[in-house]
């Protein structure tokens, strides 16, 4: 677990500097990230979607709630490498719910189910570990909430890669970038995929702890 905190330390801060880095590199294009949001998803027939500026740093989403991509202040004006990785890439999302893609709809299925659970599984689970050694019930239904979470964060992982490979895929074929902005785009989104990477492992991590905890209580 330390471990896992280490190298989730290490990935958000590379993520950063690297976006950092990218920001201050100007597109050839111009373009803004609003720009290339919105001539993405009218080159995918997408004319329910609006496209938002949101408060703060790397608050970037795409909510098919009310369909809408919002894009964090330096990326909706931005005009850079950074900003147009980060803008293709929430746009590659709303490809995705206008396309019915299979792990998406499945993501967002078990979103009120994890909202439940996120709200009582840390009580659960603290008391499952004081009243381990009278009763295994709590421990055991703390579990199988944990276990939903570990799902979820897996199940997010291909919806990442895919909004990536879209977003990369789209930017190529339009031209919106240079061959060597294409890459720091690449790289950049590489580091924000990775943060889900760490995240999910170290869910599964904390999964299986839990649940040895609760193998050696019924050994």
């Amino acid at each position: 677990m330390i471990a896992m905190m280490l190298a989730s330390a290490l990935v958000s801060w590379t993520l950063k500097s690297k976006f950092e880095k990218y920001s201050k590199l100007g597109l050839r294009s111009g373009l803004s990230g609003r720009e290339i949001a919105e001539m993405m998803l009218a080159d995918n027939g997408i004319t329910d979607v609006r496209v938002i500026s949101t408060p703060g740093r790397l608050t970037d989403h795409y909510n098919p709630a009310d369909k809408t991509v919002n894009l964090s202040e330096p990326v909706y004006e931005g005009r850079s490498a950074a900003a147009a990785a980060v803008a293709a890439h929430e746009c590659g999302h709303a490809v995705q719910h206008a396309k019915a893609y299979t792990f998406l709809k499945f993501r967002s299925a078990m979103v009120p189910a994890l909202s439940v659970a996120s709200r009582y599984m840390q009580w659960i689970l603290l008391i499952g570990v004081l009243l381990i050694q009278t009763t295994p019930i709590p421990l055991a239904i703390g579990v199988l909430l944990f276990a939903l979470t570990t799902l979820f964060s897996f199940i997010t992982l291909p919806v990442e890669f895919d909004a990536s490979k879209r977003a990369l895929a789209w930017m190529d074929t339009r031209g919106v970038v240079t061959t060597q902005e294409h890459g720091m785009a690449k790289d950049a989104l590489k580091w924000a995929a990775m943060t889900y990477v760490v995240a999910a492992i170290g869910s599964l991590a904390t999964l299986l702890y839990y649940a040895s905890m609760l193998l050696g209580r019924r050994d």
